[in-house]
């Protein structure tokens, strides 16, 4: 008998995929009107900025909730790709340090985790992602966090409470990520700095 399909991570990476091509083609719209006499308004500026973070993002959710097969991989150019994206429109930076070719359910689970760490960075920071033979290493620095126990409990549990959102919903998938992986999670929250280790 075969393992049942993950139908929301098939939804995740359907919305995406459907969504990615419309954007793409208003992207090519603003570059045409930037080309126009009078072309390089604020508000076609905004316009530009708005999709790229919309591209950006999209990116970011398919790797995050897609679908991805165990032999599944992505190169580290284009999670840096995506991450330089997000940085243009975000209050946080990224430094990501890994080989350059990366199992795709290992970027995803990093992925998860970033999303929980920019919940408890609302004011901004700065996040680097280590790879090494040891595993990985995802540590945030900000002046404030504000980093709820509650959620944070959730990464370790084997359940999702009752009462969590959708804007809250990658701290419910990382147990389950970290299970498919057979990886344990050590999480570290001081005053100004958050460290996740697997």
């Amino acid at each position: 008998m075969t393992d049942r399909p993950d139908l929301a991570a098939l939804i995740a990476s359907r919305i995406c995929h459907d969504l990615i091509s419309p954007i793409g083609a208003i992207g090519n719209g603003v570059e045409l009107l930037t080309m126009e006499p009078g072309g390089q308004r604020p508000e076609i500026a905004l316009i530009s900025e708005s999709v790229t973070n919309a591209n950006a993002r999209i990116r970011f959710f398919r790797i995050s909730f897609g679908a991805a097969s165990g032999d599944q991989r992505i190169a580290r150019s284009e999670v840096l790709s995506v991450l330089t994206d997000l940085t243009r429109g975000g209050r946080v930076s990224y430094a990501w340090t890994s080989a350059s070719d990366l199992s795709r359910r290992e970027v995803r689970l990093v992925f998860l985790l970033l999303q929980c760490l920019e919940s408890a960075l609302p004011y901004g920071g700065k996040v680097s992602v280590t790879w090494g033979e040891t595993g990985w290493q995802v540590l945030a620095e900000a002046p404030r966090l504000k980093a709820d126990p509650a959620l944070w409990e959730v990464l370790t549990e084997p359940r999702a409470p009752a009462g969590i959102g959708a804007n809250q919903v990658h701290f419910a998938l990382v147990p389950d990520e970290l299970a498919r992986q057979g990886r344990g999670l050590i999480t570290e929250i001081g005053e100004t700095t958050i460290r996740l280790t697997f």
